[in-house]
């Protein structure tokens, strides 16, 4: 799940620490080590799917060959009912879709998620902050993204109540964290830091704008 890498348009909450173009930079960089994350598991189909407007300018930033999908309507609960429509074909496929900032994800939480979805209907994987940050499916299920977001605190416990609802098996697989804030951001570097081949685009351009910024502060609210 993306959108076209453009200042204003991502990492929104990051530029109270980050110039609106610095954002974008970061943002494209973890785009692509996110699908580069995908694309390293066996027996695995990578697409992007995004806003109808963000095509073209996500074929001229992603680095990878990947198919890009244009969705069906508009924001996140539209864009994901539009990822299960279009790739879940009534159980022949296990579809997962999550979002394009997490290359700290390790490929194990991945094909974990898949492996769930072996014995549940649906699988999810949970953010510390009450969202989540992957769900699958072997079906569409539309109702569970309505008015629905991914990074909404209370979003998990609104998945959860509708997929009871609806008689839906749900496995979860380990938390993680988003990359919303300065602190997630700060998070993230020092991962990176000690290993920097789990993202190594992101990691470079975080040490090159620490570089540049001269040092690099810890804590909410301060980069």
């Amino acid at each position: 799940m993306a959108k076209a890498p453009r200042p204003g348009a991502v990492k929104t909450r990051l530029t109270e620490n980050l110039s609106p173009q610095q954002a974008t930079e970061l943002y494209t960089c973890l785009l692509n080590d996110t699908i580069a994350l995908a694309q390293s598991l066996n027996q695995v189909e990578t697409a992007i799917v995004c806003p109808e407007s963000d095509v073209d300018d996500l074929a001229h930033s992603v680095e990878a060959s990947v198919p890009i999908v244009a969705q069906k309507g508009k924001g996140l609960a539209a864009g994901l009912i539009s990822a299960f429509a279009h790739f879940a074909k009534s159980g022949s496929r296990q579809v997962i879709a999550f979002n394009s900032d997490s290359p700290h994800l390790p490929p194990s939480a991945l094909e974990r998620a898949f492996a769930v979805l072996e014995s549940f209907d649906v699988v999810v994987g949970p953010t510390q902050d009450g969202g989540y940050y992957l769900v699958g499916a072997k079906a569409s299920h539309p109702a569970l993204f309505e008015s629905d977001g991914m990074s909404t605190a209370g979003a998990l416990e609104a998945l959860m109540v509708r997929g009871r609802i609806r008689q839906l098996s749900i496995g979860l697989v380990d938390p993680f964290y988003d990359i919303d804030v300065a602190s997630d951001l700060n998070r993230l570097a020092e991962e990176l830091r000690l290993a920097p081949e789990k993202a190594p685009r992101t990691a470079v351009w975080l040490r090159e704008w620490a570089g540049a910024s001269e040092h690099f502060r810890t804590g909410a609210g301060s980069l």
